[in-house]
């Protein structure tokens, strides 16, 4: 969603905002902006890139500024435009302030405004906010971090928002409620941004703002606030990561490099938390609740996107070796119902970044109805991490490309524990079967590596051959059935060929009608307990002249001899497949969307967080 940079301190702010913003573009947007306090306020903004607002400024000859703000925008209220673009301004002009989220009540507001002789510029409920606090201002004859608090408490609807003024050229207000912010404390300086990306190139020290919390910022200090004016005491924590983590190392895609990270980003997952050889399992975040978890009348899995892909893998794990039942929701449909949530369930929410909007008022409803609540995401200090009752952490390390590749086959490794730590302190596994798949677990970041560099040069080569194609199915079987979701959505974010992942069975049920010589047909065929019925379902594409590729377990020669194409895979444990599975389903995407010139990490439409509605 939209990206927020705001700087103040001792350096010039312009190329801090403007690398930031760029730091900033993975998460999706159609205009960017920015605007400097520089003998007065200065306001600059345009539709496109930030490449584009960058050509507008080449011939401003004074940039100079130690305080500024700049905005990358996700069009919600009013079409992409110069005019709709942030930063919005005041009637005045000497306001200015960048906004996510979403307004609920701006067009009350904004023909209340209206009514008193303010005069709007574009069709944002942005510009309504920054005219409503200038009306405050001006009525209450107040300082601009009152007027910002007052108006704040009479808007409905969700924001994470900074204001400047020329009239205190020292001052950045910040604020926010269900949206994320982050404060980046340096020496004489602060940072201001939508998520760490822009920051940690200066600093590792971060406050995350809470919901309703607002920020009065000058270069040498920072009072913190609830939005009912209760002085708060900020935490301040240490960020780990490194700048080489957000840049591109070489490869020409952010999501090329995410997906030959998994090697490492799987046992980053693991990492000291898993020993096969002394049979040891530890999630610390879940002790605390273990027996709650293990005596679970039922799972509730809330979760969005390609995280709701890895919560139905998950349901037949837990299913399978702990013997829970469980439920996976969206999280966007769930948020809207009256769930029936029970004294003894347990609700997971997972969230790559944390801050996932409909996943947040998911685990908001579930907390209310008395549930313990687990997390499941990637983000240090996220909302969501911060709301949940415990958790464990991914570690993937940022995600820049808004195709989830990597945090996918991370959920899906934390899960996978989770599962485990579940069913071996439940007694339904057998301690031998436990240890066996603590070894699956531990060699398969050799299998990920050994599999992407097996199926990469096979993928580009069938990728050539169908990059032109209008439609793709996807199908698979047990838990390798969310797979092909998975496989069907990176066709779909990236490449914008229309695909379709179904449980294999379920073809003769109506997607059959859609099979002739046209129709490509990815199988995820493992050797595995629906081995049988996947082939019988390939002979039945076959028989229609679909183009069958077929992704199977190294060695098989049944199902070489009935597709067209075949990409092999290591063996590993049934339940621990999906791991391997999805990685030629990645790179066929990927693979695909490049030569059909699309942009990879930047799809149309997209945002890496939807952080609104």
């Amino acid at each position: 969603m939209c990206g927020i940079v705001a700087y103040i301190g001792h350096r010039e702010a312009y190329p801090v905002i403007i690398k930031g913003l760029k730091r900033l573009e993975y998460r999706g947007y159609d205009s960017a902006g920015v605007a400097l306090l520089n003998g007065g306020l200065k306001v600059y903004k345009k539709k496109g890139k930030v490449e584009e607002l960058e050509k507008l400024l080449a011939d401003v000859q004074d940039l100079h500024s130690h305080i500024g703000i700049g905005h990358t925008r996700w069009a919600t209220h009013g079409e992409p435009s110069d005019n709709n673009a942030h930063p919005h301004v005041s009637g005045d002009g000497k306001m200015a302030i960048i906004h996510n989220g979403i307004i609920e009540n701006y067009a009350a507001l904004r023909q209340e405004l209206k009514n008193k002789g303010h005069v709007f510029q574009s069709d944002t409920d942005t510009e309504v906010l920054i005219h409503f606090i200038e009306e405050i201002k001006k009525q209450e004859n107040c300082s601009l971090e009152e007027a910002v608090r007052l108006a704040l408490n009479k808007v409905i609807g969700a924001f994470a928002i900074v204001v400047l003024s020329q009239e205190d050229e020292r001052k950045l207000i910040v604020a926010r409620r269900s949206s994320p912010m982050v404060i980046g404390v340096g020496d004489g300086e602060y940072f201001v941004a939508s998520d760490a990306a822009p920051i940690i190139e200066y600093t590792n020290k971060v406050i995350f703002l809470n919901d309703d919390e607002y920020a009065v910022i000058t270069d040498h200090s920072l009072d913190i606030r609830t939005l009912q004016d209760v002085p708060t005491t900020p935490y301040i924590e240490q960020l780990d990561i490194e700048l080489e983590a957000i840049e591109k190392g070489g490869y020409p895609h952010f999501m090329l490099k995410e997906i030959f990270e998994q090697p490492r980003s799987i046992y980053d997952s693991m990492r000291g938390r898993l020993d096969a050889s002394t049979g040891r399992l530890t999630l610390g975040g879940l002790i605390e609740y273990q027996n709650r978890l293990a005596n679970a009348d039922r799972i509730i899995m809330v979760a969005c996107g390609t995280s709701w892909h890895a919560g139905l893998v998950a349901e037949y794990i837990f299913e399978e070796l702990a013997r829970i039942p469980v439920e996976v929701e969206y999280a966007s449909e769930f948020r809207y119902r009256n769930p029936i949530i029970r004294e003894n369930d347990i609700v997971i929410a997972i969230s790559q970044s944390g801050e996932t909007a409909d996943t947040i008022a998911a685990v908001q409803i579930a907390k209310a109805k008395g549930a313990l609540i687990l997390g499941v995401c990637n983000v240090v200090g996220s909302t969501i991490a911060r709301m949940t009752h415990a958790g464990a952490y991914t570690h993937a390390g940022p995600e820049i490309g808004v195709a989830s590749t990597k945090a996918f086959t991370a959920q899906l490794t934390v899960l996978t524990m989770m599962a485990l730590f579940t069913a071996h302190k439940k007694g339904t596994i057998s301690e031998a079967r436990f240890r066996q798949l603590l070894v699956g677990l531990e060699t398969l970041p050799q299998k990920v590596e050994e599999t992407l560099e097996r199926v990469h040069e096979p993928i580009k080569k069938i990728a050539a051959l169908f990059k032109d194609a209008r439609n793709f199915l996807y199908l698979g079987r047990g838990c390798n059935f969310p797979v092909a979701l998975e496989g069907a959505l990176k066709l779909k974010e990236i490449s914008y060929i229309h695909a379709e992942g179904y449980p294999a069975a379920e073809m003769k049920h109506g997607p059959i009608a859609l099979i002739d010589n046209q129709m490509p047909v990815v199988f995820i065929a493992l050797q595995d307990s629906s081995y049988e019925k996947i082939i019988s379902n390939i002979q039945e594409v076959k028989a229609r002249n679909g183009r069958v590729i077929a992704i199977v377990n190294e060695g098989d020669e049944v199902v070489k001899n009935m597709a067209e194409f075949v990409i092999e895979i290591p063996k590993t444990e049934e339940i621990l497949s999906p791991i391997l599975s999805v990685l030629p389903l990645q790179l066929l995407a990927y693979h695909i969307a490049v030569l059909r010139g699309c942009d990879v990490d930047q799809p149309r439409n997209l945002a890496k967080s939807v952080t609104v509605e």
